[in-house]
């Protein structure tokens, strides 16, 4: 189990005693109508028991879902009411398609704490866990017209590249590069 403190925060991987609040977490983004970017297959699983399950498989190649990269799942939690703010995934390597519009690292920010500066902080306690799976140049993108994601990704280092335009999605994608 890996954990990694942040000052008034932690990082730590899916656990059952986290299973309630995971599905809150969910249930906030459905009904605010965002996408669950850094939650990997979170919302397709209703039930938080299987998310935790299969967060399991994607750490390692040999059990990663077919089609998926090795990655490890982080919950973001807030020490001082232990409760979940902000989930962020780093993957171990890139597809072709990671690497064209997605990156190495996906985050989000449960919609009720949103703006308070916790994605900035969350993404730095990630950084520090990319050494120890070999990456010290991490690629991460995120949506043109996202300045919050944007404005996180620049405090920590970021570096822009280049936009590309993902026509299967129809949207315009910003990527940046973040040396560790």
């Amino acid at each position: 189990m890996i954990k990694i403190d942040s000052g008034d925060f932690f990082l730590t991987e899916p656990t059952y005693a986290y299973a309630e609040q995971i599905k809150e977490y969910r249930q906030e983004f459905l009904d605010a109508g965002c996408s669950m970017n850094g939650c990997g297959p979170l919302r397709k699983y209703e039930n938080p028991l299987d998310y935790i399950s299969e967060c399991e498989k994607y750490k390692s190649p040999e059990t990663v879902p077919a089609g998926y990269v090795a990655a490890t799942q982080f919950l973001y939690i807030r020490k001082t009411d232990d409760r979940l703010v902000g989930m962020i995934q780093i993957r171990h390597y890139l597809s072709e398609y990671l690497a064209k519009y997605a990156g190495h690292i996906g985050f989000s920010i449960r919609p009720s704490e949103q703006r308070k500066g916790y994605g900035t902080s969350m993404l730095r306690a990630a950084l520090l866990y990319c050494p120890e799976i070999g990456l010290d140049k991490i690629l991460i993108s995120c949506d043109e017209g996202n300045p919050g994601s944007e404005k996180t990704i620049l405090n920590n280092g970021g570096v822009y590249e280049s936009t590309v335009f993902e026509e299967e999605k129809d949207r315009g994608i910003k990527r940046f590069w973040v040396t560790v």
